[in-house]
């Protein structure tokens, strides 16, 4: 009983999170209280003598002012790939977001369970680690994000039995077999939705001479972008500068149009999931032929990828319902169960 007594009040004082740290996006969930915080990882910072220090905003105002600031202001979206670019703004952020979220728990030190790709290195992981560390936080555990996103949608990880999962985020694409709380086999690349934003930029400078910022590009993307034929046609108007006359225009595009401008980068995310199907044992391979492929994160969200997997794979291909969210979901149901799933954690 005195235990329990103590262990509640430890509870109380005690203010643990769990963070997805993505390129596009950095999530939050706090234990007992779910997903508190979904931002953009963009940061608006000033100028002063010494270069950019002071931080004006984070998040979605920051993000508002992406490609509208004068001579003073820059706004910087510091992770790229899934990796951090820019250590000391991406330090900022994460001390930015972890007050917002624990602006009751001033003088709480947080433990943090945070996902990161498969192909980062000992140097980037160690980069997460210390910008985490130096915003405040007294912990730091590691979930590779496909095996974040397992737990997210619902398979039984500890199980010795095969799962696959594709996780398109902003900067990467993680594909790994899940088996016994590890991953058997994984395999990553730096091509995902920040690289089809930039294709369909490069189509529309080199098909019709029109100049348009990445977020409009990504906006495109979402209304009407599809990796399959879809029924209606879609359109959409998107708005830049003509390079040939100078002058501010816009020009409606069809979802056809979409899925020419991004079909490397969609070519690229299916060559790197054949071949991981490739290089899987054969026992791993007849559970994955039974329980099929998952795919979540944003890029799960194009319409039709899963039918254009399923048609070159011939496996039944799942997104869930919120695809966006697997990631710090499974990382908050490590959180919460923190005693019986450290083993998935990789530091």
């Amino acid at each position: 009983m005195v235990r329990n007594f103590f262990k509640n009040i430890s509870d109380y004082f005690m203010v643990d999170i769990a963070m997805d740290l993505g390129t596009a996006n950095t999530l939050i969930y706090i234990k007992n209280r779910g997903i508190v915080l979904n931002e953009p990882s963009v940061v608006a910072v000033s100028k002063n003598g010494a270069g950019f220090s002071k931080v004006e905003e984070v998040g979605l105002e920051a993000k508002k002012m992406y490609g509208r600031t004068h001579n003073k202001l820059q706004t910087i979206r510091p992770m790229k790939d899934g990796v951090i670019a820019d250590f000391e703004i991406t330090n900022k952020m994460i001390k930015y977001f972890i007050e917002k979220v624990l602006k009751n728990y001033r003088f709480i030190k947080p433990r943090m369970v945070v996902g990161i790709p498969t192909c980062i290195t000992q140097v980037e992981k160690k980069a997460v680690i210390d910008a985490a560390t130096m915003a405040g936080v007294r912990e730091v555990f590691l979930v590779e994000e496909p095996m974040a996103a397992a737990i997210g949608v619902g398979i039984p990880v500890h199980k010795a039995e095969g799962n696959m999962v594709v996780d398109i985020g902003g900067g990467t694409t993680d594909v790994a077999v899940t088996s016994l709380s590890a991953i058997a086999y994984g395999e990553s690349i730096r091509v995902a939705g920040d690289e089809m934003d930039e294709a369909i930029l490069r189509y529309m400078r080199l098909q019709h001479h029109l100049s348009i910022g990445i977020f409009e590009a990504e906006r495109a993307k979402i209304q009407i972008g599809s990796a399959y034929p879809v029924k209606p046609k879609l359109t959409t108007e998107v708005r830049g500068l003509n390079i040939k006359t100078g002058i501010p225009t816009s020009l409606t595009i069809s979802d056809e149009e979409i899925r020419e401008a991004i079909k490397e980068p969609v070519a690229a995310v299916i060559t790197v999931l054949m071949r991981a199907l490739e290089k899987t044992p054969p026992e791993l391979s007849a559970d994955i032929y039974s329980n099929g492929i998952y795919l979540t994160g944003g890029g799960a969200l194009l319409r039709g990828l899963d039918k254009l997997i399923e048609e070159a794979t011939n496996l039944k291909t799942f997104v869930p319902n919120d695809p966006l969210t697997t990631i710090v979901k499974g990382v908050g149901i490590v959180l919460d169960n923190f005693d019986e799933m450290r083993k998935v954690c990789i530091n």
